[in-house]
């Protein structure tokens, strides 16, 4: 069994997060739309966080890359604290958790529905899985706030926060309260990827879990 962080952060991966580059004008539903319609690639850095009443948790923060490539695939790697990669090659989620010497796989189209990962990786018609708002400006941000239309999504609401030049942030609150904090740096839509990034084979010797 994962431990309880090696478990967030594959939820948080599993339904995935968008990282895109914004208008520099407009409300924050104008630059998602933008994104949606205009990004097809891009990769990022990022810092992921827990919070809860009471504030950031101890110990909770991670760090790694995040690359995609519209449609269906993208590359979440975890580089800190704790190594783990989740990859989905079009068809196909992969978890692939190192000291664990664990891999689950599961069908990619049963992954996304009303997740973040829909804005990242389906057809554009983000208005089939999200009821979506303009948030208004905060934090120096404009925000959308995306509902997921269905209540298995892990999440019951999602704000995006745009800066002047790109999605400067995500947050992702479940029913409990908890919310997990994104924060996007180094935005590249123009990366170079080498051919095997959105494959993966299972390491000799890993369990194989569907």
């Amino acid at each position: 069994m994962m431990d309880c962080r090696r478990c967030h952060n594959a939820v948080v991966a599993f339904v995935m997060v968008a990282v895109a580059t914004g208008p520099a004008w407009g409300s924050g539903l104008d630059r998602l739309r933008s994104f949606v319609q205009d990004t097809q690639m891009g990769q990022a850095q990022f810092t992921q966080t827990s919070i809860n009443a009471k504030g950031p948790s101890n110990g909770a923060s991670s760090s790694g890359v995040f690359q995609f490539s519209r449609p269906g695939k993208f590359r979440w790697e975890y580089q800190k604290p704790y190594p783990q990669t989740i990859v989905g090659d079009g068809h196909t989620l992969w978890i692939w958790d190192p000291d664990l010497k664990q891999v689950t796989r599961k069908q990619l189209k049963e992954s996304l529905g009303s997740t973040p990962a829909a804005i990242l990786a389906g057809d554009n018609a983000l208005e089939k899985g999200f009821r979506l708002e303009d948030g208004g400006s905060t934090e120096g941000l404009e925000w959308v706030v995306a509902t997921p239309k269905i209540h298995d999504s892990g999440f019951d609401r999602i704000r995006l926060g745009f800066d002047s030049s790109s999605l400067a942030r995500m947050e992702l609150q479940d029913s409990f309260g908890h919310v997990i904090s994104i924060l996007f740096t180094q935005f590249n839509k123009a990366p170079h990827f080498a051919p095997d990034t959105f494959r993966f084979t299972p390491p000799a010797g890993a369990d194989v879990i569907q």
